[in-house]
């Protein structure tokens, strides 16, 4: 059963899928860069359902924070030089530095920043390797909703009713609950 931030790191360490995804993703030596969001929960929300089977993701998002190169076009080469290394994986490639204008909200001041004011608090994740290949897990809202299955706005998204809209929106998009029945919503609270 998986029930601290370690149980999640082992459980990405032992995943041959997700540590050569990984790899890909560091041989790009991108500045404060993490492999986030449905990465992570789906690995976690599929094994707490006993899932033998990866759920199917629409994208594995790489996320890094270089305000020095804000081009988006650069983000595109870099999904290129991802697919030559894996093409099996439809990577997605976003520069957090940028970001923020994208969604209408003050800079950021990190990739794990970024991650803070994702919608959900079960997707607010990303991982990382160290200098010494070993795995490190962000967690800026906590381990807790990911592990008890809850899905809920982050604090951020809590405080304003347009972002609480968003979440919502998302929530019935997405659809989690038909793919993860054990997934408690939780609404804008």
């Amino acid at each position: 059963m998986l029930k601290t931030r370690q149980d999640i790191t082992n459980l990405i360490k032992e995943d041959e899928w997700m540590m050569e995804i990984l790899r890909g993703a560091a041989a790009l030596n991108l500045p404060d860069w993490w492999v986030c969001a449905g990465f992570i929960r789906s690995k976690v929300w599929d094994t707490l359902h006993d899932y033998e089977e990866r759920t199917p993701m629409p994208d594995v998002d790489v996320v890094y924070f270089d305000p020095e190169e804000i081009d988006e076009a650069f983000e595109k080469e870099l999904e290129q030089r991802l697919r030559e290394i894996n093409p099996s994986i439809p990577w997605s490639v976003k520069n957090e530095a940028r970001m923020h204008t994208v969604n209408g909200l003050a800079p950021y001041t990190s990739t794990v920043d970024a991650i803070s004011k994702f919608p959900e608090t079960a997707t607010a994740f990303g991982v990382t390797l160290d200098e010494a290949g070993e795995i490190k897990l962000a967690a800026p809202c906590g381990v807790e909703d990911l592990l008890t299955m809850t899905l809920a706005p982050t604090s951020y998204f809590k405080k304003d009713k347009n972002r609480l809209q968003l979440y919502e929106n998302r929530v019935k998009q997405k659809n989690w609950q038909e793919i993860w029945p054990k997934v408690t919503i939780l609404a804008g609270l």
